[in-house]
């Protein structure tokens, strides 16, 4: 669980947060994931031989928030094949009677970052997704 409040940044025009802002909020709370199961995210991200980008986002927002509200993100995984896996995302507005905000999902693939080609996820990352997926099962 990742807990954030809204900031004015993160929000458009009309007040409430922009789209881009609120998959910017999941990120962090993978990033906040993998460093909670030990995993050195500077690394992680910086590694020579492994890459995840990210292949697929989408998300759904189901009520508006804005500046100040407190959110929670809750995550779960699912592996889709030895080489990618996606985070599903519940985001809960907690200053608002806990009220589901939006749900995101966003998928990565694994992959050589020399030439492209897709790899087997690392060891880790296949245990950090199981971790994730048995926790919200």
């Amino acid at each position: 669980m990742y807990t954030r409040t809204v900031r004015l940044q993160d929000t458009d025009a009309a007040g409430v947060v922009y789209f881009t802002s609120a998959l910017d909020i999941c990120h962090e709370a993978f990033e906040d994931a993998l460093m909670g199961a030990g995993i050195d995210i500077r690394t992680f991200f910086s590694n020579p031989d492994t890459a995840m980008p990210v292949v697929h986002a989408n998300i759904d927002f189901l009520r508006p928030s804005f500046c100040g509200d407190q959110l929670v993100v809750q995550l779960s995984t699912h592996q889709l094949a030895e080489d990618d896996f996606e985070v599903r995302y519940t985001i809960t507005a907690v200053n608002k009677g806990e009220r589901i905000v939006a749900k995101a999902m966003i998928r990565h693939v694994c992959i050589n970052p020399i030439n492209r080609q897709r790899k087997p996820l690392p060891k880790e990352m296949v245990t950090w997704i199981q971790r994730w997926s048995l926790a919200m099962s």
